[in-house]
């Protein structure tokens, strides 16, 4: 194992391969950073490059866009609510509001040191522990996927737990929108009334600009001011790094979300947004103040940023091991290693062992030197906050225009975000959750085709398909976290009327 490790650090620090790797982190949080690029279109964009190299250098390259591009969505994130790639949507809950307090730097600093510690974290057990995470992938079937993506919408309960009912609306109104397209199993169209550009459902990454950037810019016109007067009176924004005391208070929402990251993206098709949704919701539950969730809390940002970086080493566990693509992100790396004649799989390791200890020591090394990008980036960002916003809103309607179409270079999809900032707009007058439409739209298709493929495989037997250990188990969880704020609520209720009823005993007396 050192020899492994000194073998991926001697190719990762040679001087031309370490340049190249540096320069995949800056393209790769430039991309991350605009919106509607994720991740999987960031690597693919840079797949081109790889042909020229070899093949261990093109997936230490690949790797370094891959982890950057997820950590530079934070970006954007915090300062303009807007989210780089759909893993950042959690970031938005408590990053803008931290943004608005005038404690931009602090979310920003959080974000990017929680978004090395989780990759360093999923690094090392991707490397320690790669076939035994792999053998715990291969359990997770149709019905075990089904589960975990259905604890994925527990998140709604706590998204927004004193406007309960219409965040649960607007999860629903995702889910019913993820059932428009082709049949995931039979095949055949379902609720595209002719439009064959409907045949391929609706793309979450239009919707995701539409609700978050474009709302975003119509309520921001109406009444027009400086974005910098928002986040503390116009006075430059500095990313600093958070302090020891605030490390410490935010320690175990760092190893929490890192262990649930890792995990997560082992799961072939979960990945590192419901990864990050995963993480928030879990820290919203065991948190003693949750009412500060949503407000401007740090352990919100932290909690997402380490777990959706978490889940870019988890990802690439299957994939070395087993050949098998954890996400789309690593699906597409898998097919640029495949052209060059790179065979994946359990005979990786004997073969080409250099591919494992390479990709180990890129992910290491990527997330250290990300720190220092992704911090020059931000304070290139933050300039744009003084800018006004008469130029800033056109600047973002156009980068949302083009991030739109470049998805299937369609034009429907820009009239897509057009229609999703206009529904964004009304639901943020109407209280109606954002966040929580896009979470459905994520996970419906996800929880669809899975349930479905899990009842056929038990020739229709739903109670069968559902009792399996690891899916009860989870079904569990997922009834007990959509139950417990409901419960709690009647709790608080019960008592606070036994103690006005014992208050007004003791006047009477």
């Amino acid at each position: 194992m050192f020899d492994m490790v000194a073998t991926g650090f001697s190719i990762v620090l040679e001087p031309a391969t370490f340049l190249i790797i540096f320069l995949g982190i800056i393209a790769g949080t430039i991309f991350g950073s605009m919106p509607g690029v994720s991740a999987s279109m960031a690597i693919a964009l840079c797949v081109p490059f790889t042909y020229v190299m070899r093949p261990v250098v093109s997936i230490a390259f690949l790797v370094a866009v891959y982890c950057s591009s997820i950590t530079g969505g934070g970006i954007t994130a915090i300062l303009f609510k807007i989210p780089g790639t759909p893993s950042s949507a959690p970031t938005t809950f408590d990053g803008y509001p931290l943004a608005v307090q005038g404690r931009a730097g602090e979310a920003l600093g959080t974000s990017i040191i929680c978004s090395a510690i989780g990759g360093v974290v999923s690094a090392c057990a991707m490397f320690l522990l790669s076939p035994q995470l792999s053998s715990l992938g291969l359990k997770f079937g149709p019905s075990e996927l089904f589960a975990v993506s259905f604890l994925g919408l527990s998140v709604l309960t706590c998204l927004e737990p004193d406007n309960m009912l219409k965040t649960l609306i607007s999860g629903l109104l995702g889910l019913f929108i993820a059932t428009i397209g082709t049949d995931p199993i039979v095949g055949c169209a379902r609720l595209t009334f002719g439009q064959t550009e409907l045949l391929g459902g609706f793309d979450m990454i239009p919707i995701m600009i539409g609700m978050f950037a474009v709302s975003e810019v119509f309520k921001q016109t109406i009444k027009p001011i400086r974005l910098g007067e928002m986040v503390g009176g116009g006075s430059k924004v500095k990313t600093k790094m958070i302090s020891f005391r605030q490390m410490m208070e935010i320690k175990w929402t760092v190893v929490r979300s890192s262990i649930l990251g890792t995990v997560v993206g082992i799961l072939p098709g979960a990945g590192s947004t419901i990864a990050a949704f995963l993480s928030y919701v879990a820290e919203v539950k065991t948190s003693k103040t949750p009412e500060r969730y949503g407000k401007g809390e740090l352990r919100g940002v932290a909690a997402s940023e380490t777990a959706n970086n978490a889940a870019t080493g988890g990802s690439m566990v299957p994939l070395l091991s087993l050949g098998i693509p954890g996400g789309n992100a690593a699906a597409i790396m898998m097919s640029a290693l495949m052209l060059q004649g790179v065979q994946l799989g359990p005979i990786l390791q004997k073969t080409q062992p250099e591919f494992l200890s390479s990709v180990y020591a890129s992910m290491i090394v990527t997330n250290i030197l990300m720190i220092v990008v992704a911090v020059a980036v931000a304070r290139i960002f933050s300039k744009i906050m003084n800018v006004p916003y008469a130029i800033l809103g056109t600047l973002i309607a156009v980068f949302a225009v083009i991030g739109s179409f470049a998805v299937q270079n369609s034009v429907f999809d820009v009239y897509i975000m057009l229609g999703a900032g206009l529904v964004g707009y009304v639901f943020s007058k109407c209280k109606f959750n954002p966040a929580a439409l896009i979470l459905g739209l994520v996970l419906g298709n996800i929880c669809e085709s899975n349930l479905r493929r899990a009842v056929k495989l038990t020739q229709g037997d739903v109670i069968l398909a559902l009792s399996k250990p690891i899916t009860a188990s989870l079904l569990a969880i997922c009834v007990a976290v959509l139950l417990y704020p409901v419960v709690k609520k009647m709790l608080f209720s019960r008592s606070a009327g036994n103690g006005r009823a014992g208050k007004s005993e003791n006047q009477s007396k």
